[in-house]
């Protein structure tokens, strides 16, 4: 007599595990992908659904026990000459490093050449579960990754002001309020020719800072004049030089830098054209790196805590994976540090 072998028993699905669990089967795509939208006991309830069902996504996916991130991205569009000397990425990433330690996860740091090849990498990322979410940086007006990550549904935090990052989860500090004082305390001190060494004229929060300081010259009745550069302490100096090399009512008493290099490369350049600062020139950083401490005289600044920056972008980024909160919100602004590089212009009477 023939023995009928037994049928194989049916193959559990996302379907039955949804049954299970009572939910949609979209809420456990949303839980197997740790995407926000689901509470941490829905959470919670079907994965011990799929436990009990013996259901994973696939042969590669992460345990049913282990919901952790085990990996985060940093895409950053800078050379990497620059971005070894500048001491704002040294310090943010320091800041991220030191949330990510805590829950035992990696940060996965890639130098991109343009926005193009950053939205593939991101969606390549995502795809291959690479990174359970990313960190995005130095945004631009009409910024390709903001639908790009709209779409993947990849859990992002935007490091830039909401006018610029969409519908992304943003943390960002407010440039123009910190432009405005900077341009306020120069103009008391009788400044009345301030010009500013911007970053470069693509990224948002240039523009942000371009159009504060133009406005608060304009308030206060200054003459003020701007050039754009790469952040880099070369094009910082030649921006300088050719500032303090016009004549007469052209040449500005003040210059604010967008970063702490160029602030630097600024004071040797004065002292190469030989201009005492303050006395002949007042020169005011941003970020307040150990650079500004370390100059003679030593830099007054936008004090700006970068390490507590990007300790809460990581932060903010893992309670977006795990839909615990993680709204956009400012962190502190910068706020003014006067050292030995300001004073009133030679000249200029007591405010």
């Amino acid at each position: 007599m023939t023995t009928t072998p037994p049928s194989p028993a049916p193959r559990v699905t996302i379907k039955d595990v949804a049954a299970r669990a009572g939910v949609s089967k979209g809420a456990v795509s949303l839980a197997f992908n740790h995407r926000p939208g689901l509470s941490e006991a829905t959470r919670d309830r079907i994965f011990a659904a799929a436990r009990e069902l013996g259901w994973a996504p696939n042969p590669t996916a992460r345990s049913l026990a282990g919901r952790r991130v085990d990996v985060v991205g940093l895409a950053i569009c800078r050379p990497a000459r620059l971005l070894g000397l500048e001491p704002f990425y040294m310090e943010f990433v320091s800041g991220v490093e030191s949330v990510l330690t805590e829950r035992s996860c990696s940060l996965l740091l890639r130098l991109v050449r343009d926005l193009d090849e950053e939205v593939a990498l991101l969606d390549a990322w995502w795809k291959a579960k690479q990174v359970g979410g990313s960190i995005l940086v130095d945004f631009h007006a009409g910024d390709p990754r903001v639908p790009a990550v709209e779409r993947s549904g990849m859990p992002v935090v935007a490091v830039g002001h909401p006018s610029l990052t969409g519908s992304l989860t943003s943390v960002w500090t407010d440039d123009a309020t910190a432009v405005t004082e900077a341009v306020r305390y120069l103009a008391a001190l009788g400044h009345r020719r301030i010009a500013r060494v911007g970053g470069a004229a693509a990224f948002g929060h240039t523009s942000i800072r371009t159009a504060a300081f133009d406005e608060a010259a304009r308030a206060l009745g200054l003459a003020g004049a701007q050039m754009a550069t790469d952040f880099s302490g070369g094009a910082g100096a030649r921006a300088t030089r050719s500032l303090l090399s016009a004549s007469g009512e052209d040449r500005p008493t003040a210059i604010v830098y967008d970063n702490d290099i160029m602030a630097v490369a600024g004071l040797s350049v004065a002292a190469e054209m030989g201009l005492r600062v303050p006395a002949d020139v007042s020169l005011l950083a941003w970020d307040d790196s150990q650079l500004c401490r370390l100059t003679h005289p030593r830099l007054s600044a936008m004090s700006h805590d970068v390490h507590g920056f990007g300790a809460e972008v990581a932060r903010t980024l893992f309670e977006v994976i795990t839909g615990r909160g993680g709204g956009s919100h400012p962190v502190p602004t910068p706020v003014l540090t006067p050292r030995g590089s300001t004073a009133p212009p030679r000249g200029a009477g007591h405010v």
